[in-house]
């Protein structure tokens, strides 16, 4: 099978007992890591309204990262971009391209990564702009254009550099997109796994080369709870089922320790949901890892796994970094 790279996608969750200060500087220690491990980038995700998330300000976030590191790519997993202006997000990557030039990646999404009550703040009452999506990204790449020197409105800094774009989705819409504008294409297997095979497919089959990309390129984003021992992964991964109940449930905690057994243990329905989010969830140890990332990335010609990590203690967490990329990139 082909060679796909391994790379971070990371949101500065609030750990039981940290703060917002603390969550930023576990998610600068990571993308050390990470990058030191030889991991190919580290993207921030956009949420907002979360009061145990420190990603929603996520151009200052990726620029205060790259500040801290030194060659690994660093980007958004992504701009929501129904919530900006074109024109805003093109002068403020292209601000982070200038400080850190050949590093800076721009992933954007349709969804407003929020509820629609915080959407209808960030967007100013209208709710209209998720319906000009493409239309979005078409001005953004216009922007970036170094022939755009003619127009009345340009992206200074931003004109002329070279910041790769990437479609985000968890449904097929985003696949169409992105195939259609022969753009690389990321899916959020990592809370929304149901849509990923007929995605894959409906982006890979109808790509259609782009100044970008000549062929298509595919990332998945998958969770990897990675541990020495199964059974100690198996008991780290209680911390990512008990914060995805709280999603469902709207009862929302900063991400805990882990616990003996899942809290929601006996409840068939949040058994139910929790277990259809995190269907793609992959857990063990360093042979459990490699073997079914492996056969994971093959079953949907990934060109890129990029994983989350929620685990709790510190030092664990950068314990499965290690795991991951001596199970993978060795």
């Amino acid at each position: 099978m082909k060679e796909f790279k391994v790379s971070l996608l990371e949101l500065a969750a609030v750990i039981k007992g940290g703060d917002f200060k603390s969550a930023i500087d576990d998610a600068v220690l990571a993308a050390q890591k990470v990058e030191e491990l030889g991991f190919q980038r580290v993207w921030l995700a956009e949420h907002h309204n979360m009061e145990f998330i420190a990603s929603s300000a996520t151009a200052v976030l990726i620029g205060h990262i790259a500040q801290q590191t030194k060659q690994i790519r660093i980007g958004s997993g992504g701009i929501m971009l129904p919530n900006h202006s074109p024109l805003v997000v093109a002068e403020k990557f292209g601000t982070l391209e200038a400080m850190y030039p050949g590093r800076i990646d721009l992933g954007l999404g349709r969804a407003p990564g929020t509820d629609q009550l915080t959407a209808m703040a960030l967007r100013r009452n209208n709710m209209n702009t998720q319906f000009y999506f493409k239309d979005d990204v078409l001005q953004l790449q216009k922007y970036f254009d170094k022939d755009n020197f003619k127009a009345k409105v340009r992206a200074f800094p931003g004109e002329g550099l070279d910041i790769p774009l990437y479609i985000l989705g968890s449904s097929t819409d985003s696949a169409h997109l992105a195939a259609e504008l022969g753009l690389p294409y990321a899916f959020a297997a990592h809370f929304a796994p149901t849509m990923l095979a007929k995605a894959m497919e409906i982006y890979q089959e109808n790509f259609k080369p782009s100044p970008q990309l000549d062929t298509p390129y595919s990332m998945i984003c998958v969770n990897i709870i990675a541990a020495d021992e199964i059974e100690e992964a198996k008991v780290l991964a209680t911390s990512l089922f008990n914060m995805f109940s709280g999603i469902i449930t709207n009862y929302r905690k900063p991400l805990s320790p882990p616990t003996p057994k899942p809290i929601y243990a006996g409840i068939p329905e949040l058994e139910a949901a929790v277990s259809s989010m995190l269907n793609g969830t992959i857990i063990g140890d360093e042979e459990t890892i490699k073997e079914q990332v492996i056969a994971f990335a093959k079953q949907y010609n990934a060109d890129e796994i990029m994983t989350t990590n929620y685990i709790y203690d510190r030092e664990k967490r950068i314990r499965a970094f290690e795991i991951i990329a001596s199970a993978l990139l060795n």
